[in-house]
This record gives structure tokens, sequence and C-alpha cells, in this order.
């Protein structure tokens, strides 16, 4: 198992898609260790759960295993390697990140993440719209967020109320043979609940309070993570931008962009931050442990939910309810990575970034004349290895950069 699960993490780039076809291959493919059905049922019971996917599978997988301490092994190696680049890449950004070549070389990779996004949303639309009502909540879901700066948990809630009621008729299926037990529920939620926010509570009392906004900023955030990073990154960048004031707006993008490069899940991003704002404000002391108790306060919970959903897994497949409430957060969840789309390139195309006012609201509006050519042929360059040619992430990024850099330098 952890050679198998080691493999994984350290192979693990390209998104949620890529890294659930690398572990059907691992796990399904090449040893009969889930067959087909289980992995399938797994994949629809991490669909439903707050978090990251693809991290998710591979606990349920381990715990499938090896029950608790195979979960342990498989979900922590699906997040330690990508989380111990993180943290390098961090100390490299907050060494060298200003200089000339290095900002030049950004330019390529956050020009290459516009159109990852775009690839994202594409794969997640394909997937949620398939009804009129589904293209309603995703055009809903982007004007609410777009225009009127509604909270990212309360457009996932009204989504998932709508496809919860939608779902009202829809016929049970057929139920488990043997009921899960209350009685190892209730012990595990109250163990791993303690586990993960005992911690978080005692920052609170006697840390720095960098570490406690950190802490319960990103427990929330696990909370209310559907629909994969894409969907929440906006309200986590309004949030740690505008609300706290951890990092810029630019750090921000940046951050996107580095975690792209990195195996394991994009969610990762949350580290980024979280030791970069601990580096600004008190050194590598403080960013060290603001990305432990950031990576604490994201991923326990991802353990949480698995080792308590995992047993009622065959329950969970006959809820029809549950599986209409997925439906209406993914197709909010399509509008809300389209007004990141929208954010992201106008934050790397143009310079200056301003609002008009359009009735009661305001609407984000560049200053054209301050369009960057060189983001936007990057950009042009991107969407054609991708869309075009088909070529995968990593390489798309690393050409951009060297494209940039090579720019930059002549």
């Amino acid at each position: 198992m952890f050679r198998v699960f080691g493999r994984i993490g350290i192979l693990s780039f390209g998104g949620p898609a890529a890294q659930i076809a690398l572990m059907h291959k691992e796990l399904v493919e090449d040893r009969p260790w889930l067959d087909e059905d289980s992995y399938l049922r797994a994949l629809s019971l991490c669909m439903l759960l707050p978090g990251p996917e693809a991290m998710q599978l591979a606990t349920y997988a381990g715990w499938r295993l090896r029950g608790v301490p195979g979960g342990l092994i498989a979900g922590g190696l699906f997040v330690i390697p990508g989380a111990i680049v993180i943290g390098v890449l961090v100390a490299l950004y907050a060494a060298y990140g200003q200089l000339g070549p290095v900002q030049a070389a950004f330019t390529g990779v956050k020009a290459a993440v516009i159109v990852i996004v775009l690839q994202a949303l594409r794969g997640v639309a394909m997937r949620a719209l398939k009804s009129r009502g589904a293209w309603v909540v995703a055009g809903l879901a982007f004007l609410a967020i777009f225009a009127l700066k509604l909270p990212y948990p309360v457009i996932i809630a009204a989504a998932g109320l709508w496809g919860y009621l939608k779902a009202r008729d829809a016929a049970p299926g057929p139920a488990p043979a043997t009921p899960a037990p209350l009685a190892r529920p209730v012990r595990t939620a109250a163990l791993w609940g303690t586990l993960w926010l005992a911690p978080l509570a005692a920052l609170s009392l006697f840390g720095p309070p960098l570490l406690a906004e950190v802490s319960w900023f990103f427990a929330w955030l696990a909370v209310v993570t559907f629909g994969g990073a894409y969907a929440v990154l906006a309200y986590m960048t309004q949030t740690v931008v505008e609300q706290y004031g951890w990092i810029t707006t630019t750090q921000m993008i940046d951050a996107l962009g580095l975690a792209e490069t990195t195996p394991g899940p994009l969610i990762l991003v949350t580290e980024f931050v979280a030791m970069l704002a601990g580096y600004l404000s008190g050194g590598a002391g403080l960013a060290i442990a603001a990305g432990i108790v950031s990576l604490w306060a994201t991923f326990v919970p991802c353990f949480l939910w698995i080792f308590l959903a995992g047993p009622f897994l065959d329950r969970l497949g006959t809820r029809p309810r549950l599986t209409g409430a997925l439906s209406g957060v993914t197709a909010a969840v399509v509008g809300v990575i389209l007004n990141l789309s929208i954010w992201f390139a106008l934050h790397v195309l143009f310079a200056r970034v301003g609002s008009i006012p359009l009735g009661p609201v305001d609407l984000p509006w560049p200053d054209t004349g301050s369009l960057d050519p060189v983001a936007l042929a990057l950009t042009a360059c991107a969407a054609g290895l991708m869309f075009g040619l088909r070529w995968g992430m990593v390489q798309t990024l690393a050409l951009c950069a060297a494209l940039a850099l090579t720019l930059n330098l002549v």
C-alpha cells in the first residue's frame, strides 16, 4: 500500500479527472483491490461529500483494504508529496518571486491557468448541464456571485435545496441487506470531530491571531467545498484578499498558478496562501506553522467524512434526494467556475480592473488601455495547445512559462 499509494501521490498531476483515472488504473485494472462497481459507487460517494473527491477516493480505497490505518496511509500519501512541493515553492516565491525573470515566467503560468480553468469549466458543464433546469441554476449562480456578490455557501445551499426538492418524487433504490450499526458512526464522529477541532480551539485561546484566523477559515472552507477547488477559489480569494488582507490579488493568482504545477489536490493552494500570509506577517517560523495549520484544518475533515460515511455507502446510493441535491450543487458550480474564469482572465490580461455601475450593483470592468499583449498571446498559445493539440496541463504550463521567460530576456 505504501508503494502503490505513494506512486499515486507522486504522479497525481492534472487535476481530479486525471487523478481518478490514475487510481482506476492502479486499483481496479492493475490489481484486484476494488471491482468496477465498488469503485464507481465510491466515486459517487466522494462527489456527494465536501472536499477534494480524488483524495477522498484514495482514502476510501485504503479504508476498504485495511480499515482506518489503510485510509490514513492512502489519504496521507495522496497529499504529502504535493504539500512538500508547495512548501518548497513558497520558500522560493518568498525569496525570488519579485525578480523580473521570475515575474515574466509567472505571466506564462497564469496565462496557461486561464485555459486550465476554462477546461475545468467545460468538463463540469458537460457532466452537469443535462436539463433546462440545470442551465437555469448555473446561470442564476453566476449572476448571484458575479453581480450580486452573494457568498458561495449561500449559493451552494440554495442549489442543493433546489435539487433535493426536485427529486422528491423519485423512487428510492433497493435498501442494503444489512444496515450499518449506529454505535460506530457516533464514535467515529466524536473521535475525528474532536481530533479536527480541538487543536483549532486551542489556537484560538493560546495561539497567534493569524493562526487562529487561518485555522477556522480553512476549517469552514473544508465544510463548504462542494464541486471541487475551482468552485471555492473565488470565495477564498474574496475572503483572504478583501476581508483578511493576508495577501494581494496578484499573489493569489500566483498561488493558483503554482498549485497547478504540483501533484495532489488543487486545494493545496490553501497551504500556499497560509504559508505566504504567515511569512509576510511574521517570517519563516510563522509561515511553517500556518502551513501546518492549514493542512490540518483542510484535510483532517476528509478522513472524518470517509470514515463516517464509508460504512453507509450502499445505503447512500439508494437515496435519490441526495443525488438530486448533488446535481443541483454541480449545476451551480458551473456558474461559480465561470465567475472564477472571468475574474482570473481580467486580472491576468489587464493591468487595471475597475468597475462600472449597473443598477444597484457594480460589475468588474477592465481598463482596455491596460491590456497586456504578451499575456494575451500566451493565453492564445495555451488554448491552442490544450484544446487544439490536446497537450497535458504540466507540459502546457512549462512551455508557456519558458516562452514568457524567453520573451522577457529578448
